[in-house]
């Protein structure tokens, strides 16, 4: 059994999960199958888009609100 590849807005919509809806990140892991490793790199990820230091992710596919949870 290989790797799953995660798509790049079920990533974003996981990511939000925490940072926006505030769910724990043990509860998003659990409820979706994905590591919460997985998780906190996905998060890391965005945030460097984010902060345009470039990642996986181009910067036009984060929303916009997502710069707030990075500065607060």
């Amino acid at each position: 059994m290989g790797k799953p590849n995660f798509s790049d807005e079920f990533k974003r919509d996981a990511v939000a999960q925490i940072t926006e809806r505030g769910y724990p990140v043990a509860e998003v892991s659990e409820r979706l199958g994905v590591s919460q490793h997985s998780l906190y790199a996905w998060k890391r990820q965005l945030a460097k888009v984010v902060s345009g230091e470039g990642g996986v992710w181009r910067c036009e596919e984060v929303p916009p609100s997502w710069t707030v949870w990075r500065l607060s």
